[in-house]
């Protein structure tokens, strides 16, 4: 595998190493130095890599290093994992941000192929395009999820940034999005031309405050992604440090741990990223807010059950209900007791939509159905296979 666009990791994180515990994770994760080169990946199922990219950030007057948040999570201990760790240390910007773009892509295609996941941290947010343009090749659809404060679709017309890259993922070719999901979005952010539109596409979009009062809203959302992207900027500024601050309404630590688990826990998903990451001199709650996300992400992933093989009975309970003269058929596994809704195929041409046969949902879903409400995931998603 070739990976020669990844620099080490600084000896400065290097140097802590030494003084952790035998059982802390920075003992026992797979570091890329300059002394040993790149580790051996055989048997590694997460890859962590720091990108240095912030030229379309409305931050990128400051140097970015993710030093501090290394030696914060190398100082954790992990649960009872079964997860092998490498640090690939970072990929340094290109000369100009579409070639960073292209150095990220081509990495990323690589690991996700060799059934790696990779955690992005970022500087600009933006970075997700490369992320999303690494499936090209690996499938042809792909269902995104933006943990955000805004919907980041921006001006189509004007150069991408940091708040306008979804715009780019839809619109540019090949056209591989199937869904775009942003949790914690918060209206006063967003104006509503682009929330009529998230509606007109039959994209999803959940409040901040809804989240809060039920974080379970999360779970079939994450549990169909490929990929998620989180903005840091989507946390109170409470929580973070004063350079990282941008809003007194947000995401609280645990709010936003919960949510990287949920992330974790998802069969489907093969990328994680956290962007817009703010150095400071004084950031030490920040980067450990970020090394206890990325703790969290972990113990999802060895959280993960295979229960969506529907094809053998004994997995799980098939239910029929009848919602305005539409059938509905739910899934309830009996590994997991997670639900599923059957959409139906409205083309027989697109072949790209197979995928999308079994929809992840909840028990209220299907309480919703059984009182004649036909649930909001199911119709949207209804919506976009007829189109």
């Amino acid at each position: 595998m070739n990976f020669s666009f990844l620099s080490p990791i600084s000896n400065t994180v290097l140097e802590i190493i030494q003084d952790l515990s035998v059982h802390a994770i920075g003992s026992k994760i797979r570091i890329h130095s300059e002394k040993s080169g790149l580790p051996d990946l055989n048997g590694v199922s997460v890859a962590v890599i720091g990108v240095l990219e912030q030229r379309n950030s409305s931050n990128s007057d400051v140097d970015l290093h993710f030093d501090n948040v290394r030696k914060s999570f190398y100082s954790l201990f992990p649960g009872s994992w079964n997860t092998t760790i490498a640090d690939l240390g970072d990929l340094k910007p290109g000369e100009t941000v579409e070639d960073t773009y292209f150095a990220l892509k081509e990495t990323l295609s690589v690991l996700i192929s060799k059934k790696i996941i990779p955690i992005i941290l970022g500087g600009s947010q933006d970075l997700t395009y490369a992320n999303y343009r690494a499936y090209d090749a690996l499938m042809p659809m792909v269902n995104v999820v933006n943990v955000d404060s805004n919907f980041d679709l921006g001006d189509a017309s004007k150069p991408i940034s940091d708040k306008s890259f979804v715009g780019k993922i839809i619109l540019d070719e090949p056209y591989n999005l199937f869904n775009y999901a942003t949790i914690g979005y918060q209206t006063y952010f967003n104006s509503q031309e682009e929330i009529d539109l998230v509606k007109k596409l039959y994209f999803e979009a959940y409040r901040l405050g809804d989240v809060s009062n039920n974080i379970r809203l999360v779970e079939p959302v994450m549990r169909d992604a490929n990929l998620v992207t989180v903005d840091l900027n989507a946390v109170k500024a409470s929580e973070v440090s004063l350079s990282q601050q941008v809003s007194p309404n947000g995401f609280d630590g645990k709010e936003i741990c919960a949510i990287a688990r949920y992330a974790g826990i998802s069969n489907k998903l093969s990328s994680f990223g956290i962007y817009n990451y703010k150095v400071s001199v004084n950031d030490s709650a920040t980067s450990m807010l970020l090394a206890q996300t990325l703790w969290y992400f972990v113990e999802g992933l060895n959280g993960r059950v295979e229960d969506d093989d529907f094809s053998k009975d004994k997995n799980f309970q098939k239910f029929i209900t009848l919602v305005e003269d539409q059938e509905l058929i739910f899934y309830k596994s009996l590994i997991t007791n997670r639900w599923w809704v059957e959409i139906p195929f409205l083309s027989t041409v697109n072949n790209k939509l197979k995928k999308h046969a079994l929809l992840p949902c909840a028990l209220q879903d299907y309480k919703d159905a059984c009182s004649n409400i036909i649930p909001e995931r199911w119709y949207k998603a209804f919506q976009k296979n007829s189109i």
